[in-house]
């Protein structure tokens, strides 16, 4: 073999399958297999108003298909479909919803599990980097977790959206329209959803993590969205646990 076909990308032979979950509240998420006939699987979860189909989740699990390792990108439930993301699964859009993203996790795992898959590892990119958090705390089944510029400090980033009165603004109202520069609605906020968002305590969520667990979280020091300083809180807390 020639130096050049050394370095050459390897071609890899997987195949793609679209792969559809009921959750435990009867929806259907919606997925892409990567299948490169592995029984090794990685999951990869998206962020907040993205999907399977953005570039980080595309992108990642084609590196594990190279690699010859099979990855399973899906939408969660009650996501945003707007022009920013056109997401399969059922359910409406909700602000906060950690926790039941994170039920739509195990429901992902469950079903590859009674498939006789084994499950090397759960991504997760910004929201969905604190779904396979909260993943990790309540189930002891998957031992390597990875969050990719998941927020430790949930309350941060909320006036950035919402407006600095939004707490009045929420009470007042019930919901607030984030709206774009054009003034145009992108998403509604119901007081039920900053609620649950209010109400999850990552710090926590991290300390109940078990030690058999290793968990790798990967942060930009330029993220203009979530600080890097979010990175170095979740670093600390596993120490402290």
């Amino acid at each position: 073999m020639t130096e050049k076909q050394q370095n050459q990308p390897h071609k890899s032979a997987a195949e793609h399958k679209r792969v559809t979950i009921q959750n435990s509240h009867g929806e259907k998420l919606v997925g892409i297999l990567h299948e490169t006939g592995s029984p090794e699987l990685v999951i990869i979860c998206h962020g907040f108003r993205s999907s399977k189909d953005r570039i980080p989740m595309v992108n990642l699990a084609f590196a594990f298909e190279r690699e010859g390792i099979s990855a399973f990108r899906f939408d969660f439930a009650h996501m945003h479909k707007s022009i920013w993301a056109f997401r399969d699964s059922e359910g409406s859009f909700q602000y906060g919803n950690y926790r039941r993203e994170a039920e739509d996790l195990r429901a992902v795992v469950e079903h590859f599990q009674r498939e006789q898959r084994h499950i090397v590892a759960v991504i997760g990119h910004s929201k969905g980097g604190n779904a396979v958090l909260l993943y990790a705390s309540r189930y002891n089944d998957i031992h390597t977790i990875v969050n990719i510029a998941g927020r430790f400090n949930l309350k941060r980033g909320i006036e950035g959206r919402l407006g600095k009165d939004f707490l009045e603004k929420i009470e007042q109202y019930g919901f607030i329209d984030v709206k774009n520069r054009k003034g145009k609605t992108e998403y509604r906020v119901t007081k039920e959803s900053l609620l649950d968002r209010l109400a999850t305590d990552t710090r926590a969520a991290c300390q109940a993590i078990p030690q058999s667990c290793r968990v790798l979280t990967v942060h930009g020091t330029v993220d203009e969205f979530v600080p890097v300083e979010d990175a170095i809180e979740l670093s600390q807390t596993y120490t402290e646990s």
